[in-house]
């Protein structure tokens, strides 16, 4: 049975969260609150929320864990050609922490695939928003023309960043917003993207699963590391074409 957390109990262990076996293998516990202190202490474990309106906050730590190692990151041919065009033209802009919460409910209203309405409801833009005020979440943005038309957030601790929803409203340009992002964290020498859940566009970028032992083995010891900065343009794409 998932267990419900009252506002003062602390998480189980994640070992504790369903196996493949159950209908929802992953889930850990659920509670009623997503306070900001809550979700701090979620990610320093290797735990994230993940729920529908209507639901109470159910909390996931699935095994395996999908990741992309930043230096693993695949630039294909045809990435290539795109980012040598944005560095070029002057009208593509990479900016950072522009507008958090406009690139929250940028990702919420962006339809998707087999997916019926959104996770990314009100409560989570709210909760997000104040880990963004406080410094541990950050919205990376492709503009083109003096529009915003791509980017991702997530948040990050230490040397961890853990990824979270991107969209796109021009070919590629969240593909541009998570180059721009691997290539500012190899820079700083971040060696792990957390993204939570396998999709076949991440592995196509080079993400793959892990077993959620060894991710919260790398956890621990890179959540307590110092922050690095987060200011950063499109120049920072360059790097990858050097490889």
């Amino acid at each position: 049975m998932v267990p419900w957390l009252a506002s003062d109990d602390p998480f189980p262990p994640v070992e504790r969260a369903l196996g493949a076996s159950s209908g929802a293998p992953g889930l850990l516990a659920a509670s009623a609150d997503l306070l900001p202190s809550r979700l701090i202490d979620a990610y320093r474990r290797g735990i994230f929320p993940w729920y529908s309106d209507g639901q109470p906050v159910l909390w996931w730590s699935p095994d395996p864990r999908m990741v992309l190692y930043p230096r693993e990151f695949k630039v294909s041919d045809s990435l290539k050609k795109t980012i040598k065009r944005v560095l070029r033209e002057p009208q593509w802009e990479v900016r950072v922490d522009h507008d958090f919460a406009a690139v929250m409910r940028a990702c919420a209203d962006t339809p998707r695939e087999g997916q019926r309405g959104t996770w990314i409801t009100a409560d989570i833009v709210e909760a997000y928003s104040t880990l963004h005020r406080a410094g541990d979440a950050h919205s990376i943005e492709t503009w083109f023309d003096g529009e915003r038309v791509g980017g991702l957030y997530g948040v990050s601790f230490g040397k961890m960043f853990f990824g979270e929803s991107m969209f796109a409203h021009r070919s590629d340009a969240s593909k541009i917003a998570l180059a721009a992002l691997v290539s500012h964290l190899r820079r700083h020498e971040i060696e792990m993207i957390d993204c939570q859940q396998n999709t076949s566009h991440l592995a196509s970028l080079g993400g793959r699963e892990i077993p959620r032992k060894r991710f919260v083995a790398h956890l621990q010891g890179a959540v307590v590391k110092p922050p690095i900065p987060w200011h950063f343009d499109k120049a920072v794409l360059d790097d990858l074409l050097a490889r």
